[in-house]
């Protein structure tokens, strides 16, 4: 089985496009959403639409806090996160916002712990910024003696991070497009970036491929026209700052 993870997908339906059209044809069979399916872009009802599609053609589908923020109702301050999600809340319909609230915050698949945050506690909504917050995770998610493989997102750039010999994790940052070796007799913990905003100065999306045949995990960087949304987004009156990282990637 070839499995590709995309999350933090923030209303990018381009990114959405281009992510899944690469993933075909580099032979994947199954795909995980892992949540962050809207905030930030302008294609909220589209991208739901689109993975409510993928839902029932098989793909798992998680919920991330972006996904929390806009149900039953969004937290009117003034930051960007709630702004987006005021906004967004306003562009879906009440079936929309139903199937948001149900979806799940964790999965498992074989050997494959799935998760938008942390497996530790993933309603907290923790980053895994470094070793020590990957190990909580790992450690979590490993009370299933059967998982290898613990996937999020939430941090918006990719890494991978291993048990080698001692006890500790290490972590490594991966190369595009570059098959890493992992296998099944380590346990492995990767962040697969973001597919509708990067956060690493690269405006390129961001997804990861499993293949569990052949204990393999490639990270991809897709470029679709990033430029065109982010003018969309200004025409439609997000804020100019959400419009500008996604020119710049960060």
């Amino acid at each position: 089985m070839k499995l590709a993870l995309l999350s933090d997908l923030h209303a990018n339906l381009p990114a959405l496009h281009a992510c899944l059209a690469h993933a075909a044809k580099e032979g994947a069979d199954k795909i995980a959403i892992l949540g962050d399916i809207v905030g930030y872009g302008p294609h909220p009802a589209a991208v739901v639409e689109r993975c409510r599609q993928l839902e029932q053609e098989g793909a798992i589908v998680l919920r991330g806090n972006h996904d929390v923020s806009v149900t039953p109702s969004p937290d009117a301050s003034a930051n960007w996160g709630s702004l987006t999600a005021s906004w967004t809340f306003d562009q879906l319909n009440q079936d929309q916002q139903n199937w948001l609230a149900q979806l799940p915050l964790t999965a498992t698949l074989d050997l494959v712990f799935l998760v938008h945050a942390t497996a530790d506690a993933p309603e907290k909504w923790h980053y895994v910024q470094d070793e020590r917050l990957a190990e909580r995770s790992v450690d979590a998610a490993s009370k299933n003696p059967e998982i290898r493989y613990i996937f999020g997102g939430h941090v918006h750039q990719q890494s991978l991070y291993f048990r080698g010999s001692g006890r500790r994790l290490m972590r490594f940052i991966p190369k595009s497009g570059i098959a890493i070796p992992v296998g099944s007799h380590r346990q492995w913990l990767a962040t697969v970036g973001s597919v509708g905003q990067p956060r690493d100065g690269d405006t390129r999306s961001n997804y990861a491929l499993l293949d569990l045949a052949t204990s393999q995990l490639t990270f991809h960087r897709v470029s679709y026209d990033h430029l065109a949304v982010s003018q969309e987004m200004r025409a439609i009156g997000l804020p100019e700052e959400l419009a500008s990282r996604l020119e710049q990637g960060r």
